[in-house]
């Protein structure tokens, strides 16, 4: 077997256990006498796996019973569109923080929907090098949400605190971030994310909503945007992205077993360390990000020179380090470290860009 270390932005890497224990329950799941992708989804067997990702979720986060766990598709780019649609009518009004390009594409949709929106907060004109600080004045005390992107895949930045937003709701996109370390979930009102970065493979989005939250929906929005409906059906009101599920129950069946998402942070904390301790300490790569809004889970820097990034990215994938390239937006390079890549990776990557450096001396 002839794997790579894949540092790919998502979808990303899974874990090796997950991937194996997969493998051999594909052809036969259990006593049922077929793959997970062909049974029904009404079936007591699927109905068991659903039932059974959902309780270990809800055990790695904590998540309280006040709040529902729904496993939807689409994407966490289909809930730019959903979340105004099932919370905006609260008050007719919602407050963005626009820290990267998905939470400025959230934005845009709302406001594309006709909603009274507003930017409260960006750090665009810094090129997105750190994340905003919003406080509870920022914003308007009638608006029925205020929305965070959590963790910028892109640009490689985190928020290290969560905003005080006092009795309004918190809505955050953590599609790189989720389940890689413990989160209040008390603090938020909706959570969601795409699964394809740390949770599963692509075609799972999650949503964590609170139960007072689902009274809201416009009344013309599609049904299958709808929360209440997917709540109230067990997230089968059609046929669900089953076969990913069951994927992402393995995964919360592999960290549970490790310990949890204490653990999880811990293992993350020192993977990401190994890397900045680098960055910080040379001078041939500069790492954009400022070190208060760094992430665990994306990792960019640059060599300052557009050539000798596609250079670096080019002979980093001959040498078994695939996906370095950074998003096309902004160049340079991003080194995604999900849950899944482990710590021997992070430092074959630091390896290679030291040999680099060295055979590539800057004019």
């Amino acid at each position: 077997m002839n794997r790579v270390y894949n540092f790919s932005a998502g979808p990303s890497m899974l874990p090796l256990e997950v991937l194996e224990k997969a493998a051999s329950e594909l052809v036969c799941y259990g006593e049922s006498g077929m793959s997970v992708m062909e049974m029904s989804h009404r079936s007591p067997d699927y109905e068991a796996i659903i039932n059974d990702a959902e309780k270990m979720l809800r055990e790695l986060m904590n998540i309280p019973e006040n709040y529902k766990v729904l496993f939807l598709q689409g994407g966490a780019s289909t809930q730019f569109a959903a979340v105004p649609l099932n919370l905006i009518k609260r008050t007719g009004k919602a407050d963005y923080v626009v820290s990267g390009q998905f939470s400025g594409k959230a934005f845009k949709e709302a406001q594309k929907l006709g909603y009274d929106v507003k930017c409260i907060a960006t750090t665009k004109d810094d090129n997105f090098d750190h994340v905003p600080v919003v406080t509870k004045d920022m914003i308007r005390p009638d608006a029925a949400y205020v929305h965070v992107c959590f963790n910028n895949t892109i640009y490689g930045t985190k928020y290290g605190y969560i905003p005080e937003t006092g009795d309004i709701p918190l809505v955050a996109d953590m599609s790189s971030c989720i389940i890689s370390e413990p989160i209040d979930v008390t603090k938020f009102g909706v959570i969601y994310a795409g699964a394809q970065k740390n949770m599963a493979p692509a075609g799972l989005t999650l949503v964590i909503v609170r139960e007072d939250l689902l009274d809201y929906a416009e009344e013309k929005m599609p049904t299958m945007l709808e929360w209440k409906t997917m709540a109230e059906n067990g997230s089968m009101y059609n046929t669900p992205p089953c076969y990913t599920i069951y994927m992402a129950k393995l995964v919360y069946e592999w960290i549970l077993g490790m310990g949890g998402l204490e653990v999880m942070k811990q293992r993350n904390v020192e993977k990401a360390a190994v890397l900045y301790d680098y960055l910080d300490n040379q001078s041939y790569y500069i790492a954009p990000v400022k070190k208060d809004s760094r992430s665990m889970m994306n990792v960019t820097f640059v060599t300052g020179d557009a050539d000798l990034d596609k250079k670096f990215a080019s002979e980093a994938a001959k040498a078994g380090l695939k996906n370095l390239k950074g998003h096309r937006s902004v160049g340079g390079m991003r080194a995604s470290i999900y849950n899944a890549m482990p710590k021997a990776g992070v430092e074959k990557l630091v390896e290679f860009m030291k040999a680099f450096a060295e055979a590539n001396p800057k004019a």
